[in-house]
């Protein structure tokens, strides 16, 4: 679906009164960011367009986590698929039990003196990001039947923050 389309849809749900003025807008500009961008004038290049270019630009996914949390969710990068490999179904394994102990190892340092600072709280949200995304690639390589995915990733260093 292209970004035009998606905003359409919204704002066919939405009123645009109530969106262009919680956002300062015209309304003609909600519906430009509603019609394809051609090269004709008659579109703009709207909010989701920008965001993907400054994502594509700095190649920072923190940006996409930032909106993810804002909307109550979070990201997961999708695994690349290549054919069967099974042989890394144990190093994964491996990996995701690493990855839990490390989060855990850092939510016992922090919790050691029965607070949690700013940062403390930072690093077990840091730790919990990169569980889920090292465990949602190997659930969907078990999915797909598929584990030369995991074979292709780095292996991430195992800090405890």
């Amino acid at each position: 679906m292209q970004s035009h389309e998606l905003l359409r849809e919204v704002l066919q749900k939405a009123s645009v009164k109530q969106v262009a003025a919680d956002l300062g807008l015209s309304l003609s500009m909600l519906y430009k960011w509603a019609e394809p961008d051609e090269g004709d004038g008659s579109g703009t290049i709207n909010p989701l367009d920008r965001v993907e270019a400054l994502i594509r630009s700095t190649g920072d996914r923190r940006l996409v986590q930032w909106i993810c949390e804002r909307a109550g969710g979070f990201f997961i990068l999708n695994p690349k698929h290549h054919q069967p490999h099974p042989d890394y179904l144990i190093p994964a394994t491996n990996e995701i039990v690493q990855e839990f102990a490390d989060l855990l190892a850092v939510i016992a340092g922090a919790a050691a003196d029965n607070q949690i600072t700013p940062t403390e709280a930072r690093n077990i949200r840091a730790r919990w990001e990169e569980l889920k995304s090292v465990t949602e690639g190997f659930v969907a390589c078990c999915e797909h039947g598929n584990f030369s995915p995991l074979k292709d990733q780095p292996s991430a260093p195992h800090s405890k923050k």
